[in-house]
């Protein structure tokens, strides 16, 4: 999760203002400056739906394919 030349360092303040609401589509994108509530490495780039707003961290629903069936994955996700 390596991040980009003269992107270093830990998010701005915009990252935190922004709104969610049940119902978004969110994408899931691993920011390695924030350890806190990193999803597993194969989530990373996903799309999913919020089913689930905290104060700092976002609950989020993932289709994962296991086998030959499609799972609602349901995974907590900090926004940071």
């Amino acid at each position: 999760f390596a991040k980009k030349y003269r992107t270093k360092g830990m998010p701005g303040t915009s990252r935190y203002m922004a709104t969610f609401k049940r119902g978004d589509y969110v994408d899931i994108v691993v920011d390695s400056s924030v350890q806190s509530g990193m999803p597993f490495s194969f989530y990373h780039g996903r799309t999913g739906i919020v089913f689930n707003v905290n104060r700092n961290a976002l609950g989020v629903e993932v289709t994962k394919i296991v086998g030959n069936r499609q799972l609602r994955k349901r995974l907590h996700v900090n926004i940071a």
